[in-house]
């Protein structure tokens, strides 16, 4: 379901998502200092280009970018790396969406790889003795595992897009975890706190050395088990998981105590991964494409529609004013999204109403009077649902490629939680997706958007992005991990690049404030004591952020080259190679 955008032009640029258009007459003309990067006809955007979280996943990517792979190729080499080598974020147990731009006929697919609930899943799935279970309880309960999707969907996107062989993109995981990697800094954090995931007899198996210690920074961790795992799928494809010997591995493993799941082998096999139309809105000169529900895409289309209208965010980066009307477009932002965003094949979601104009308008317009927590909006078209009450920690990680056609991947991929369920399977860890549905199924007479259900997916926070010019032309990709601050990240880094004009390295390595209704996170010491008392004065006095922090990964093309960054909270690199 591809979404061809050659013969798109501004000013009157209208673009088709989820059966609504955008009223192009009521989108703000950019302001002076939102200039165009986009690329010109004699300087197409192109790689190699990969930015990753390990540096160990760009080299993998990078290497079959220069075999002639495409920038699908390079992601399933780079998934199969990151989830050996940076475990607690993603893995082939997960899930994750994928948004592909086709250089050749500027076409923008939306790649769904969330997981699905079993078949016998219900809505008191997390319910025990009358009571929804703590949350750590049902992390680590077989029932917190939903079908994988990340396999089935590269696999799709493969191909789709592919240039080389499915059975070329596993040399370097399969060599990693046969001879050993370099246990990185941020993994020996992990797997040496006190995460409970990094804990269970499978975690601990696997984490523990001859000695009886743990693992630590620069000690070399072999998994045998994984190099089977990632040659078996190179040989017999990703049957092998979905119908195969690893699908009912990880049945097995779900069946477990304590509290087994319902995952059936059947289930898995019967796990579908989906091509969506993207979700594409215009922002200042450019188009910003994202996937549909279930993830929240939309959310962030919605904050930059409400940002056109907020002439405080175009203060700059050293601005309180600006740094206060970021932290009020996220409160009416998260209000919706939290209130109406789910799994669109079993709930209505009301995108047209949200991102309609004259909603955007109404919402922006109370950007100054917010001063605490707000109410969700009521857009057209939005069903009776109920108050949201998701959980959602983080354990994810966000990658962009760029192939030497022009071809571009932004994939944001997870496990849910630091290693997922902390359950493993042949030799990677299990998703505890099924966390991120609602635990309280109804409030009042209503059912919550995204409460449980049988084959759903549950909400994702999930936004990888890629923006175009107005002629439809790749000109960036971005995205992050972070749980539900998701959204405020990939948010802070394109208003810092397009709005404030930053490089993206200063982008990404910007402060982060993240405001939730009544929460308020920050990187606290990065911002100045100017900003820290405005946004108090606003009500959102920043404590540290207790959500995961940000691991921003992405690209803009500038001057006929890649300005690329990698989140300095992370371990990632950006790499870029000369054609």
């Amino acid at each position: 379901m591809r979404q061809p955008l050659r013969r798109l032009a501004a000013p009157l640029l209208s673009l088709a998502l989820a059966a609504c258009q955008t009223n192009a007459a009521n989108v703000p003309a950019a302001p002076p200092q939102a200039k165009p990067v986009a690329a010109s006809d004699a300087t197409p955007a192109r790689g190699p280009f990969v930015a990753a979280a390990n540096p160990l996943a760009a080299e993998a990517g990078m290497a079959v970018l220069r075999r002639g792979g495409s920038a699908v190729d390079a992601a399933v080499a780079i998934q199969a790396v990151l989830g050996l080598v940076e475990p607690q974020s993603s893995g082939l147990g997960g899930g994750a969406f994928l948004m592909h731009y086709d250089a050749a006929t500027e076409a923008v697919t939306a790649y769904d790889g969330r997981e699905t609930a079993p078949s016998a899943a219900t809505p008191e799935l997390f319910y025990e003795n009358g009571q929804p279970l703590p949350f750590i309880d049902a992390v680590l309960s077989g029932r917190s595992t939903g079908a994988p999707g990340a396999v089935a969907m590269l696999a799709m996107a493969q191909k789709d897009h592919g240039r080389l062989a499915w059975r070329e993109l596993f040399g370097d995981a399969e060599r990693l975890a046969r001879d050993g990697f370099v246990v990185s800094p941020r993994l020996a954090g992990m797997i040496n706190g006190r995460a409970p995931q990094a804990r269970t007899r499978w975690a601990t198996g696997y984490f523990t050395k001859a000695d009886g210690g743990r693992y630590q920074a620069g000690e070399v961790l072999k998994n045998p088990a994984y190099a089977r795992t990632v040659r078996m799928l190179a040989d017999q494809g990703p049957g092998v998981l979905y119908g195969g010997p690893l699908g009912q591995a990880v049945a097995a493993t779900v069946a477990e105590d304590p509290r087994p799941g319902a995952l059936s082998a059947s289930d898995i096999a019967a796990y579908r991964p989906l091509r969506r139309d993207p979700l594409c809105r215009p922002y200042r000169a450019y188009v910003v494409c994202v996937p549909p529900p279930p993830s929240s895409g939309a959310a962030v289309l919605e904050f930059l529609a409400m940002a056109e209208r907020t002439p405080d965010l175009d203060k700059g980066a050293d601005s309180p004013e600006a740094w206060v009307a970021f932290g009020r477009l996220q409160r009416l932002m998260y209000a919706d999204r939290d209130r109406y965003i789910g799994d669109a094949d079993f709930v209505g979601v009301p995108i047209a109403g949200l991102l309609d104009s004259d909603y955007v308008a109404a919402r922006a317009a109370l950007v100054p009077s917010v001063n605490g927590p707000v109410e969700p909006g009521r857009p057209t078209g939005a069903p009776p649902v109920g108050a949201d009450a998701t959980a959602e920690p983080g354990g994810t990680s966000h990658f962009v490629v760029v192939d030497a056609w022009g071809n571009a991947v932004s994939m944001t991929t997870t496990v849910e939680s630091i290693f997922g369920s902390g359950r493993m399977a042949g030799g990677f860890f299990l998703n505890n997706q099924l966390t991120d549905f609602s635990f309280t199924p109804m409030q009042g007479d209503h059912p919550a958007a995204n409460a449980v259900a049988a084959g759903k997916r549950p909400r994702s926070s999930m936004t990888p992005t890629l923006i175009l010019d107005r002629q439809g032309r790749l000109v960036g990709a971005i995205g992050s991990p972070g749980g539900s601050s998701i959204l405020a990240y990939v948010a802070k880094a394109l208003v810092g690049v397009i709005d404030w004009g930053l490089p993206v390295q200063e982008a990404v390595a910007l402060p982060n404030l993240v405001v939730r209704g009544e929460m308020v996170g920050a990187d606290a010491q990065l911002l100045s004591p100017e900003i820290k008392a405005a946004l108090a004065q606003a009500g959102m006095a920043v404590r540290p952020n207790a959500t995961e922090t940000s691991g921003l990964h992405g690209a803009i093309w500038r001057d006929g080259r890649w300005d690329g960054g990698a989140d300095p909270r992370r371990e990632g690199v950006a790499v870029s190679e000369a054609r």
